[in-house]
């Protein structure tokens, strides 16, 4: 592999891993996407560790576990942490950050102070927006904010191009991270995008029980009975959640417009960089936080550990680097796998262990498999009182062809009930891909569960969780408080 070629990052917000043509969604066009795959290396089940933002970035800037720092989404992450750029600025790269960051908690309107910027040397940030059309970002320290022109996505991008028109040299390898928040709700999109698919035909998942006739959906994902006090209609807490859709499909389209308006800028960056001659030396890798449900299971938005929360897409193509040739890979990957896997596309050393893995030699043909039964699921605290999970939590295991989880009670709440992690839901994803025959308390599926309960039990071991696991399917219990 070549020493030091850029790395570009494009992350996005609440992109579905299965949202492009490519992955096999019949309703989206995603061409660019589709490109950049068939030049690189696209990951089938890419995993987000813990599906809600300010977790799942945690762990892909410092490769360390949300349950480390018991993060949550309203949680500040240290300035002492460290990112993949210090470790890129330690090698002599010159490292870059536009848009989104969502990790220091300053809320809509004010700056990231420069110490809680994760050490990227060059920041065009802000904390979240979640309005695409009324964004604003900051420069480096300076605490003036500048307005983007028009549409989110197009103006982060237009912040890209001018970062490799002062840093897209052939002396100076750059890692830069382009940030935008769409597809995250509220669901808009440029003009021409949203007419290209007004009363656009749609084809829904099985897995969703909602058509065009049917009115909002609970987005929370529960009887609303579950919120006590609250008194609320359907379509106030659509309102209070942004979405504003009409019907559930009116808002589908609106999600698969936004996808299709990044996968075109997805592309103008393609060409940029063919322009300057440095795309072969740029290892370029699409990926999101985490994912979005979009009616399936009849919840919106994430949190819940079903596919289309915790699936993410993940792609990385780096011609020069033998990453070209177009293959899909199974084996499962979480977000804690991009800082050891970027580091390796850098060729940065470092030695510091990590609980993921380098995914550069799977990737080159050089490794088959990775040498792990699967990757650790979870979502550890949720302080928000409105929100799914907010006096429970679970954990999880996804091997290449199951899903198991547990849910317990979060003690970490005042007032929640304590209760141990007991089995919840096991999967066949094989035999069923969208998880629609829980087969936990079928006995003909008791070995599996009990595979999957120990391949979740050495998880915790592994990685210290302090998560309390009841004894289940032959084993005894694990982290369980002496009460």
């Amino acid at each position: 592999m070549p020493e030091q070629p850029n790395v570009l990052v494009v992350l996005c917000d609440q992109m579905r891993r299965q949202a492009m043509s490519c992955a096999g969604d019949p309703n989206v066009s995603t061409p660019n996407l589709d490109r950049l795959a068939g030049n690189g290396v696209r990951f089938t089940n890419a995993n987000s560790t813990t599906p809600i933002c300010v977790p799942a970035r945690f762990s892909l800037f410092t490769g360390k576990h949300a349950h480390t720092r018991n993060a949550h989404h309203h949680w500040r992450m240290s300035p002492a942490e460290e990112t993949f750029a210090h470790r890129f600025a330690e090698d002599g790269y010159e490292t870059g950050y536009i848009g989104k960051w969502h990790l220091a908690d300053v809320g809509r309107d004010r700056p990231v102070p420069e110490h809680s910027q994760g050490g990227f040397e060059y920041w065009r940030g802000f904390e979240l927006k979640n309005e695409p059309f009324n964004t604003a970002y900051y420069e480096d320290g300076d605490t003036k904010p500048h307005s983007l022109d028009g549409y989110q996505t197009d103006g982060l991008f237009d912040l890209g191009v001018e970062f490799l028109d002062s840093h897209g040299s052939e002396n100076e390898p750059f890692c830069l991270t382009i940030s935008v928040e769409p597809p995250h709700p509220p669901f808009t999109a440029p003009e021409e995008f949203l007419e290209e698919w007004e009363d656009k035909p749609l084809e829904l998942r099985p897995n969703v029980p909602y058509g065009d006739s049917e009115p909002p959906l609970n987005i929370i994902g529960e009887p609303y009975s579950r919120w006590g006090d609250l008194e609320a209609s359907s379509a106030e807490l659509y309102e209070r959640y942004d979405y504003h859709g009409e019907t559930f499909t009116e808002e589908m389209r609106k999600y698969y417009a936004m996808v299709e308006n990044l996968d075109e800028n997805v592309g103008r960056l393609i060409e940029e960089l063919e322009q300057r001659g440095i795309r072969d030396e740029t290892a370029l890798v699409f990926t999101s936080d985490h994912g979005e449900l979009l009616g399936s299971h009849g919840f919106m938005a994430k949190q819940h550990p079903y596919e289309e929360s915790v699936g993410v897409p993940l792609i990385v193509s780096y011609p020069n680097g033998d990453i070209d040739t177009g293959r899909t890979i199974d084996a499962p990957t979480c977000l804690e796998d991009l800082l050891p896997t970027l580091l390796g596309l850098g060729s940065v050393d470092c030695e510091e262990e990590y609980p993921g893995v380098d995914l550069t030699r799977i990737m080159q043909d050089e490794e088959e498999t990775l040498d792990r039964d699967g990757v650790l699921l979870e979502f550890v605290r949720e302080v928000r009182p409105m929100m799914p999970y907010h006096d429970e939590t679970w954990r999880g295991f996804r091997s290449e062809r199951y899903k198991y989880t547990v849910k317990g009670y979060d003690n970490m709440n005042p007032g929640a009930f304590t209760e141990w992690g007991e089995p919840w839901q096991l999967y066949d994803l094989e035999e069923d891909p969208y998880e629609q025959n829980n087969l936990i308390d079928d006995p003909d599926s008791r070995d599996i569960a009990q595979e999957m309960h120990g391949r979740l039990r050495n998880a915790f071991i592994e990685y210290e969780d302090d998560y309390a696991l009841d004894a289940a399917f032959g084993y005894d219990e694990l982290n369980t408080p002496d009460i």
